[in-house]
Protein backbone atom coordinates (compact mmCIF):
# COMPACT_ATOMS: atom_id res chain seq x y z
CA UNK A 1 0.00 0.00 0.00
CA UNK A 2 1.31 3.18 -0.93
CA UNK A 3 0.46 6.32 0.46
CA UNK A 4 0.67 10.26 -0.92
CA UNK A 5 2.78 12.28 0.64
CA UNK A 6 0.73 15.25 2.40
CA UNK A 7 -2.70 13.16 2.06
CA UNK A 8 -4.38 12.93 5.51
CA UNK A 9 -3.21 8.92 5.58
CA UNK A 10 0.87 10.06 6.01
CA UNK A 11 -0.41 12.24 9.44
CA UNK A 12 -1.15 10.87 12.62
CA UNK A 13 -4.39 10.06 14.09
CA UNK A 14 -5.58 12.74 16.24
CA UNK A 15 -6.92 11.22 19.87
CA UNK A 16 -10.49 11.41 20.76
CA UNK A 17 -11.67 13.31 23.46
CA UNK A 18 -11.97 10.02 25.73
CA UNK A 19 -8.35 9.58 24.74
CA UNK A 20 -6.92 13.13 25.91
CA UNK A 21 -9.32 12.27 29.36
CA UNK A 22 -7.48 9.14 29.61
CA UNK A 23 -4.28 10.66 29.67
CA UNK A 24 -4.64 13.19 31.55
CA UNK A 25 -6.71 12.12 34.54
CA UNK A 26 -4.91 11.23 37.36
CA UNK A 27 -7.26 8.76 39.13
CA UNK A 28 -6.93 6.98 35.66
CA UNK A 29 -3.08 6.72 35.75
CA UNK A 30 -2.91 6.02 39.62
CA UNK A 31 -5.51 2.93 38.70
CA UNK A 32 -3.78 1.73 35.22
CA UNK A 33 -0.18 1.62 37.65
CA UNK A 34 -1.73 -0.51 40.11
CA UNK A 35 -3.05 -3.00 37.57
CA UNK A 36 0.49 -3.20 35.76
CA UNK A 37 1.85 -3.60 38.86
CA UNK A 38 -0.14 -6.11 40.33
CA UNK A 39 0.52 -7.87 37.01
CA UNK A 40 4.52 -7.37 37.00
CA UNK A 41 4.33 -8.49 40.33
CA UNK A 42 2.05 -11.76 39.40
CA UNK A 43 4.72 -12.34 36.70
CA UNK A 44 7.73 -12.29 38.83
CA UNK A 45 6.12 -14.87 40.92
CA UNK A 46 5.87 -16.88 38.80
CA UNK A 47 9.46 -17.25 37.07
CA UNK A 48 10.73 -17.76 40.94
CA UNK A 49 9.06 -21.18 41.04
Amino acid sequence: MKIKPYSQNAYTPVPSAFTKFRRNCVIWQFFRFIVINIKMTVLILKSHH
